[in-house]
């Protein structure tokens, strides 16, 4: 009897854990998409993309702001362009590695010398999250 209900709330447990994370998943990531065609219903904000994407993909958001490019201020549409399309870059969810070798092209040259070409730069570094401080800030904050 002992057994059975220690395997009763062991059940329960992994069911409230199994609700408490879907359940953050649909509040922490909702449906809304950063798609142009969204943001060209409202062009004032267009180029205000944080105070949008704070509330749309809270997560996206608060990796830009801790990763390098945060820290130095680095504002979306100069990898992603504007989503009107003006502007020296046409609007990419995904920029190409052109757009990333206009800044850093002797650290990709760098990088392939030493492990070869692996696909895009988001293969080793995912979009947004390269902290400023590296291992140091991923060991503090954990590798959540």
């Amino acid at each position: 009897m002992k057994c059975f209900m220690t395997l009763l709330v062991l059940l329960l447990a992994a069911g409230a854990a199994a609700f408490g994370y879907f359940r953050y998943m649909e509040t922490s990531f909702p449906e809304v998409r950063c798609e142009a065609a969204k943001h060209l219903d409202a062009p004032d904000m267009m180029g205000d993309c944080l105070s949008c994407h704070e509330k749309a993909t809270p997560k996206v958001a608060q990796n830009w702001t801790e990763s390098k490019h945060g820290v130095n201020l680095v504002r979306c549409q100069t990898c992603h362009g504007m989503p009107d399309g003006e502007g020296a870059l046409p609007f990419a969810r995904d920029p190409e590695l052109t757009v990333c070798a206009s800044c850093h092209s002797s650290a990709m040259e760098r990088m392939e010398a030493k492990f070869g070409a692996k696909g895009g730069c988001n293969t080793c570094h995912p979009h947004h999250q390269n902290s400023m401080h590296g291992a140091a800030y991923q060991a503090r904050v954990g590798t959540n």
